[in-house]
């Protein structure tokens, strides 16, 4: 696995600002007199060049114009934002409420085919119910002060949810035996969710593995992430959501879901422990 899991987004970062120096040396220009033309001090040129500093659009369009490649411009605007959005802070895409985050990804589920979800402590997204998902969103709203529409939110999350029914989709997913103890909400909330864990294993198109506590590791526990149709895959740390799409990294997380995949117990085996964890509530 790559030192970090926003490599991606640096190495995309690293591409825009390699593209920036290359026009200004194509175009015959040293730092200092890009700089002139372009209106701000060489310092600035040099810092866009070394990925230490993140240039705007208009820095772009400027930088261009200076060149005389302004038709170059929308590509690498493009391609900075694309950069940009490889690592998202939270406080970002939820500052105003988590129900329009939840929304956003909408798009992404409907044209995904095969999703690989792998969970440590949570129950994934996709199978959360209603109550569960309100519980831990109104948490999460709670720990990173945003406003509180957790109800919203989780009545959005389980209509995105809706891609494990329609028959469009196939969805592979593995959970750690600790998800089904992690208490995220009261006893009548958790067993109302494990008993829907039970519901959904019967689903043509979903594939539930769990990985018991006392199987040997063949993979050690990794973060949380969702592969989509194996070449995006979001990674979510308590910061920001890490997307990455650098072909050999996703093919990495690929690989991790096939060899979890060896530890975990499906049908029977599955069921059997998720109603051990619904007989520990009592």
């Amino acid at each position: 696995m790559s030192s970090s899991p926003s490599s991606s987004a640096q190495a995309a970062r690293d591409q825009v600002a390699r593209r920036l120096a290359d026009l200004r040396r194509d175009a015959g220009l040293t730092m200092q007199e890009l700089a002139d033309r372009c209106h701000w001090n060489k310092a600035k040129t040099s810092r866009v060049e070394a990925v230490r500093t993140t240039p705007s659009d208009a820095d772009i369009r400027a930088w261009c114009h200076a060149c005389g490649v302004e038709g170059q411009a929308a590509d690498l605007i493009e391609a900075s934002r694309s950069a940009d959005s490889m690592y998202v802070e939270w406080r970002r895409t939820q500052r105003t409420g988590l129900r329009r985050s939840q929304e956003a990804s909408v798009p992404l589920y409907d044209r995904t085919k095969l999703f690989r979800i792998y969970c440590v402590k949570l129950i994934p997204g996709l199978l959360q119910t209603e109550g569960y998902a309100r519980s831990l969103l109104s948490k999460i709203a709670d720990f990173r002060g945003v406003p509180d529409d957790s109800a919203q939110a989780a009545a959005a999350r389980v209509d995105r949810s809706k891609v494990i029914r329609d028959g469009r989709h196939r969805v592979v997913l593995l959970i750690e035996e600790d998800a089904l103890y992690h208490r995220i909400g009261d006893e009548d909330v958790m067993r109302g969710q494990l008993h829907y864990l039970l519901t959904t294993m019967s689903l043509p198109a979903l594939s539930l593995g769990v990985i018991p506590r006392a199987a040997p590791r063949r993979m050690w526990g990794i973060e949380t992430f969702t592969v989509f149709d194996d070449k995006r895959v979001h990674v979510e740390l308590l910061a920001a959501k890490v997307t990455v799409t650098t072909p050999s990294e996703v093919e990495l997380y690929v690989r991790a879901c096939t060899r979890m995949a060896t530890m975990a117990v499906h049908g029977a085996p599955a069921r059997a422990l998720i109603n051990e964890a619904i007989q520990s509530l009592g």
